[in-house]
């Protein structure tokens, strides 16, 4: 597995196990699934599960110690290739994983799950008091229901850091109800074959809201389309998106102005292309922990 992450909100991504099974719509494309399958390994997106080897679980430590002489914190993504809280992995390596998070008190761990209903009963015994502080919670929710039916999840569980991913965002969310307990809101659109576009509007609506009641943003990419204005080769390559998320493609589309009064003209890029600015700037806020180790104030960046 990798050490190193293009990922832009985590120094290093680490996969205990590998293998997954959808759950939601933001799984219809998921880029891991893609991934087994060119390897051959289709066989771990349909209830198999493959523990990763000791040298890539001896690699945490070799991080833990350069974060240490450093002075610093590194951020580590667990797991990419799986999900930490997945009911299909044994309960033996999940117990293995909790103890090297307490054998690494200079990494943040970010524990990104769609199934953050489990989270309670996975930690318990263990953690029944609250989870080490180096251990960052987070839930993925792509649109409105999945938010409804998630977060409630993610805000019993005793972290000291929560937070969301809504990647692939994939419709308009009000974060509103809970932004008082959520520290970090990543949003970014969907990349790769089959795209979906995200509307501006839902980018910058959770942006707002996020601003109101000072919530940390990240805003990790457009994915594979975005606004047209920046597309060298102008209305031709252009298309339309609606708030509903009714995607409207061809020039022709354009001038039939939909009915809808947040419908944006967009254009597809590639991932690399479309970049991450949103109006002009880049958003790169994270959620303000600061540790006290050795009697020096450490910051998480």
């Amino acid at each position: 597995m990798a050490s190193n992450t293009k990922i832009e909100w985590a120094h290093h991504t680490f996969n205990p196990w590998v293998g997954c099974t959808a759950v939601s719509p933001a799984c219809d494309h998921c880029y891991a699934e893609s991934w087994a399958k060119r390897t051959g390994q289709a066989h771990l997106w349909k209830g198999d599960r493959r523990r990763t080897s000791e040298a890539n679980w001896r690699l945490p430590l070799k991080w833990n110690r350069q974060a240490e002489a450093a002075g610093i914190r590194f951020r580590v993504f667990c797991a990419s290739l799986a999900d930490v809280f997945d009911n299909q992995v044994p309960q033996i390596w999940r117990s293995d994983l909790f103890a090297l998070i307490e054998d690494t008190p200079h990494l943040d761990w970010l524990l990104l799950t769609k199934r953050p209903q489990n989270i309670q009963k996975m930690i318990w015994p263990k953690w029944d008091a609250g989870l080490p502080r180096n251990i960052w919670l987070g839930t993925t929710a792509e649109d409105q229901h999945e938010a409804n039916r998630r977060i409630p999840h993610l805000l019993e569980a005793p972290a000291a850091v929560r937070f969301i991913s809504a990647e692939p965002l994939l419709g308009s969310i009000i974060f509103e109800p809970w932004l008082s307990r959520i520290d970090w809101i990543i949003v970014g659109g969907e990349s790769g074959p089959g795209a979906r576009p995200m509307h501006p509007h839902w980018a910058r609506s959770i942006r707002d809201q996020c601003a109101a009641a000072g919530t940390a943003y990240f805003f990790k990419q457009w994915g594979e389309y975005g606004p047209c204005e920046l597309h060298p080769l102008g209305p031709a390559a252009c298309s339309v998106v609606t708030t509903s998320g009714l995607h409207l493609l061809g020039p022709e589309a354009i001038t039939g102005s939909p009915e809808d009064e947040r419908a944006e003209i967009i254009a597809r890029f590639g991932k690399a292309r479309a970049g991450r600015r949103l109006d002009g700037r880049e958003h790169n806020a994270m959620p303000e922990v600061r540790w006290l180790m050795a009697g020096v104030d450490i910051a998480t960046d």
